[in-house]
Formats: structure tokens, sequence, C-alpha cells
């Protein structure tokens, strides 16, 4: 591709051997000059797809902000940050990144000695161009990271108006791991003939990922997931709750049980947050319980388990959880833990998906077991029907076919795939 040598000496330094699907496509447009749309699920390399052209892009000699990237959390802009710096270790380039929670004077500080690549979150980029410390009249790249997780905590007008503040010359790139409808919108206004990389979307499909589920009716969901824990032995686990007051919660109740476990929200002050992901970082925290706030882009390779003690109200949220583990290509594993009040919208997640999130069994008075309940309350279709009564038997969408069915309690389940039935 004609690359900077500096840029594949930082390349070859990283381990970088042959390029994901997204990386493949989206380099050579981006290399010359594109606007980009870039989807695909989480883990696959979508910030080296966007970051190589723009390092091999930046003048060396000049020190105003020329390339721009948002992000929507601070976790996200600092992961991103590191990793363009060590993409460009071999190169003068100046890299930062800006968001709320660090103290204002360092970023200016840093802006005033002169950076090149700009990572940051929308409210702090906001503050330095109102302060008159962040000029993007130099601005020849700019990409929304993240860009639906972005809109989906209200953002786009933060992100319109910094748009605004570029020159119409610019660049723009939109990666994301799925594809709203505000993102097409934001295209048709500030982009010029944009190339669409539509890999797939943010659904694993991927084998090294196994996902299961368990329904938690009648059993307290701490026990399940107690057992979860001292069966499987995860060495790194993520498990999601609903709110912050159930992280802090679970957290503590977990505390009782094992050792290394610690709780991400965003009522932690920065330092606490920093703290705690290091932490978790080297593992020396191995079980950290968290808000959805962890499940924004964050690459940790290690994790080897996703937990949902909480089921997601929104779907999509789902994928950006579990996609947190098989990372790049490893394996992984995730439980989803559904209560009653939880299946309509666990149920969501299965019509969405073409993946089998297959039935796990947990009695925690037992052993894991399969036979316990697949040999119980099997309803066979009838065969022949001479009154005309309707089949016992239900339609699964996902085997498009009807299908024996198992019932727990007063619910029903595919008896091929594990599929829960309307």
């Amino acid at each position: 591709m004609g690359l900077d040598p500096r840029i594949v000496k930082g390349l070859d330094n990283l381990g970088f051997k042959e390029l994901f699907p997204i990386q493949e496509r989206a380099l050579s447009p981006l290399l010359h000059g594109k606007d980009v749309i870039g989807q695909a699920k989480t883990g696959t390399g979508k910030t080296a797809a966007y970051a190589i052209p723009m390092l091999e892009g930046i003048e060396t000699g000049n020190r105003m902000v020329q390339g721009l990237i948002l992000t929507p959390t601070r976790e996200l802009a600092v992961q991103v940050s590191n990793e363009i710096k060590r993409m460009g270790r071999y190169i003068d380039i100046k890299v930062m990144a800006v968001y709320g929670g660090q103290p204002i004077g360092i970023q200016l500080r840093h802006l005033e000695m002169g950076t090149q690549i700009l990572v940051g979150t929308p409210g702090r980029t906001i503050d330095l161009i109102r302060r008159g410390a962040l000029l993007l009249s130099k601005v020849k790249f700019m990409v929304l990271d993240e860009a639906d997780t972005m809109l989906d905590m209200g953002f786009i007008n933060d992100i319109e108006y910094i748009l605004r503040e570029t020159p119409n010359s610019r660049q723009l790139s939109l990666f994301s791991a799925t594809m709203p409808e505000k993102i097409i919108q934001i295209s048709g206004k500030y982009m010029k003939d944009p190339e669409e990389i539509l890999i797939d979307s943010d659904e694993l499909s991927v084998e090294t990922l196994d996902q299961k589920y368990i329904i938690t009716d009648g059993k307290p969901k701490l026990d399940v997931l107690a057992r979860i824990l001292s069966e499987e032995k995860p060495s790194s686990v993520l498990v999601f709750c609903a709110t912050k007051i159930r992280v802090d919660r679970l957290a503590w109740n977990l505390k009782k049980k094992f050792l290394g476990v610690g709780a991400l929200h965003g009522n932690l002050s920065q330092n606490q947050r920093d703290r705690v992901m290091q932490l978790f970082r080297t593992q020396k925290i191995k079980i950290l319980v968290a808000t959805d706030l962890a499940a924004r882009g964050l690459d940790i390779a290690h994790i080897d388990c996703i937990i949902n003690y909480d089921v997601p109200r929104n779907p999509l949220i789902y994928f950006h959880r579990v996609g947190r583990t098989a990372r790049a290509g490893g394996a992984g594993k995730s439980y989803t833990l559904v209560s009653r009040e939880e299946r309509e919208d666990f149920i969501r997640i299965q019509d969405i998906t073409t993946v089998n999130i297959k039935p796990a069994y947990c009695d925690v008075r037992e052993t894991y077991s399969r036979k316990r309940l697949n040999l119980k309350n099997v309803h066979k279709r009838k065969s022949e029907s001479k009154n005309g009564n309707d089949f016992v038997s239900k339609y699964c969408e996902r085997c498009g076919k009807w299908v024996n069915w198992v019932a727990e309690g007063t619910l029903c389940k595919c008896g091929d795939c594990g599929k829960i039935l309307h």
C-alpha cells in the first residue's frame, strides 16, 4: 500500500500479521481521501482501519490539530489514543485524549505545546472549542468512532456543532457496529459520496463465542451467578447490571464469596475509574461488575466470560456487551440470566439474531444437568387431527418449522434450538 516504513515498523511491533475484513476494505479508500462509512462487529480492528490512513496523512511539521476522533466515553478515548500512539511510535506525531473528569488545565497546556491528533468525547471537545483553545480550521481527517453509541447517548447536536467547526474539505469517516437511521442522516448531510463498507452487523456469529442463557425463575440471581463463577472458574469476567446501585450492591455481595472483585460506573471519579480499569487490565481484579459504560468499545483481550446479570432493554446493547469477549478471533463465553420479568426483553434479543443462544441449565442445589429439563414436559405435534383442533406444537422462526417444545414453568422453548417461543 506504500505506507511510510515507520508506520509499518510500528505495526510490526504490535504483532500485525494480516488484515481484518474492515481494514482490508477501508484502508484503500481512506488512503485515497474518500469519506467512508464502516460497519463491522466489535473486536475486528476498526481503530486501525481509520488510524493508519490518518497517521499516513498527518504533516509532522504542522503542530495544529489535523486529525479529530470523537468517542462516546472517556475510557474509549484513552484506549484509542494509546493505540494510535503505539502505531505511530516511530513518527514525530503528538496524540492526546481529552475528556471530562480530567483537569482541563492539563489539556490546555498540551494543546498549547502542539497536538496533531486529538481523541475526545463530544462534551469536552466543545468546551475546548468555546474556550478558544481548540482550533479545528486545519483538520484534514475526522472520525466518529462508535457512532451508533454516541447517537444513542444523545450526542447528535454536539456532533453536528463540532462538524460545523471543521473545514468542508476534511475527510469524514463513521465507524460503527450497527447502522441506525441517524447515521444515514449525518452521512447525507456532511459526507461527500461516502464509500459504504458494511462487513456485517454487530451480531456475534463467530464460532469462538459460546452464548448461553439461564432462566432464573424462583432462584436468586446471585446464587445462580455464584454457581457459574464457581463451576466455570473464568480467569477474567465482566458482569453487567442495569443500574449503578445494582452494580454496587452486586459487587459488595460478590466480595463476600470471591477475591478480586471491582465495580465500575459513572458515579465514580475519573481517578477511581482509571484505577479500577488498570487493576482489571492487569488482572489484579478478576471479576468486574459494571454498567453499560464498560461495553462501549473497550478492548481488553483477556476477558473470557461475559455475564448479563440484567437483561438489557435495548437488544443492541446485548451485542455491545457480549462483544467484550471473543475479541479478534479469540474464544469466549457469555451467560444471560433471565428472570420472569425480563423474558420479553430477552425474546427481542433472540428475535433479531440468527445466532443460537443456547439454554444452559443451572440448579443452585445440584450440578448442571441437561437431562433434568430435556426430559421434562415434551409436547409433540399431533400427526393427525380428526376434529380440526390446533396443533400442540409451536412454530419456531429460527428453525423455520413447527417444533416440539420443552416446558419450564410457564415458559416454553424450542426443543431443537432452545429459543424461547411466544
